[in-house]
C-alpha cells in the first residue's frame, strides 16, 4: 500500500528560490508553487506540475479543475448512469 504523497517545500541555498512540491511535481493550490524568496513578480504557479499564468492559475484555484477531466467528481458520478 503506497503513502499519500505529502507536500515538500524546498529552498535553494544559493538564491533564496522556494520551490514547493507534492508528488514530486510543482504544485501548489495556496500560491506559487516556484519563486525568489521575497520576489512576488518572478513568482511562477504550477498545478500537478503544468505551468499556468497568475489569472489561469488563479481561475482553476477557484473551480478546482485543476484535475484531469477523467478525476473530476462530476465525470465520476455520471460514469454509473452511462453504464446501462
Amino acid at each position: 500500500m503506497s503513502k499519500f504523497p505529502k507536500t515538500r517545500k524546498l529552498i535553494k541555498p544559493e538564491d533564496g528560490t522556494v520551490a514547493i512540491t507534492w508528488d514530486n511535481k510543482l504544485h501548489n493550490w495556496e500560491g506559487p508553487a516556484l519563486y525568489p524568496e521575497g520576489d512576488e513578480r518572478k513568482a511562477q504557479y504550477f498545478l500537478y506540475g503544468i505551468e499556468y499564468s497568475r489569472e489561469d492559475w488563479s481561475e482553476r484555484v477557484k473551480q478546482r479543475e485543476g484535475l484531469p477531466w477523467y478525476k473530476t467528481p462530476s465525470i465520476l458520478a455520471d460514469r454509473g448512469a452511462a453504464r446501462n
